[in-house]
């Protein structure tokens, strides 16, 4: 992937509908996909933009399909393209401010909602969350509510 054309997000945004990723042949390297996204995991610690698309990739590990490893080489050429991106650590105030936001039933496999949250103190980040919800919430409040619930969990 060193010489691979760089792209400008880590995930494509428009993804095929399920069914096309369903009728993906298995891919013939599970153990390559499972370490490169075990890598990818590991980056996510500096690299937050990529955590969505690393979720998702996380989330095929057990019977990865070709179309899930072009997924994956995706978030690579992203990050080929962007390799002087990363966290900056600032030394200023200790305001600790948070963000938080989840989508209602965002997974069209099983209609989970996923949450998304991020903590600064001052102008560092010095923790951040996205994760599916365990469960399917009945409304966009109910699902506000867990993602404020988890957010608060991390803080405390």
């Amino acid at each position: 992937m060193m010489n691979c054309k760089p792209v400008s997000t880590p995930i494509a945004t428009k993804q095929p509908k399920s069914g096309a990723a369903l009728a993906s042949t298995e891919f013939y390297n599970p153990q390559l996909y499972r370490q490169i996204v075990g890598s990818l995991q590991y980056l996510t610690l500096t690299r937050p933009e990529i955590s969505y698309a690393v979720n998702k990739a996380c989330q095929h590990m057990h019977q990865p399909s070709n179309h899930h490893f072009e997924d994956l080489k995706q978030i690579l050429r992203y990050i080929h393209g962007s390799l002087n991106i990363g966290l900056p650590l600032y030394q200023d105030s200790l305001h600790l401010t948070s963000y938080v936001d989840a989508d209602r039933a965002g997974d069209q496999t099983d209609h989970k909602s996923t949450t998304g949250y991020c903590n600064f103190l001052g102008n560092t980040l010095i923790s951040w969350c996205v994760k599916k919800q365990a469960t399917v919430a009945q409304s966009s409040t109910k699902a506000e509510d867990r993602a404020l619930a988890s957010t608060a969990t991390d803080i405390i």
